[in-house]
């Protein structure tokens, strides 16, 4: 369970006494940060799949050992969320905290089909949620820095 919990919760950042999933969100920056002094996009997507798939079994066990339902400890969803939301975002403080934002408000309105995938078995259900957050997120980004450079 000791390995489960530290991925679950990424590095313990999910036992933060408030505010879990944006400790998670956090974590996911310094991430970020680390994954652009890489220059080959494909890392970063590999790193992201190894979380999702990490988190996936990580959570369900962190869930299944808790007795808990989508324990609030358990962050990697809302750091793999975070690291999809700004995939290939050109780097500026101003898109940085733009992302970070986006994706914080998406995580908590879950828009359709987010919030349906919560009712996903165990661990799938915790981190497909946030997986899909992080592809609006990166949608929305790329929207709006589009229409943003046209204007």
């Amino acid at each position: 369970m000791r390995i489960a919990r530290l991925i679950a919760s990424s590095c313990y950042l999910g036992f933060a006494p408030i505010v879990p999933g944006t400790f998670g969100s956090m974590g996911g920056l310094f991430l970020y940060f680390i994954l652009l002094a890489v220059p080959y996009w494909w890392v970063y997507v590999t790193v992201v799949t190894i979380l999702v798939l990490l988190g996936i079994w990580a959570a369900g066990k962190a869930e299944r050992e808790s007795g808990i339902v989508d324990p609030s400890f358990v962050v990697i969803d809302e750091v793999a969320g975070q690291l999809i939301t700004l995939f290939l975002i050109p780097l500026s403080w101003v898109n940085v905290a733009a992302g970070f934002i986006l994706f914080r408000l998406l995580d908590i309105v879950k828009p359709f089909p987010a919030r349906q995938a919560e009712s996903l078995p165990r661990g799938w259900g915790i981190m497909m949620d946030d997986v899909i957050a992080g592809i609006y997120g990166n949608l929305l980004m790329h929207l709006g820095i589009y229409l943003w450079n046209k204007w």
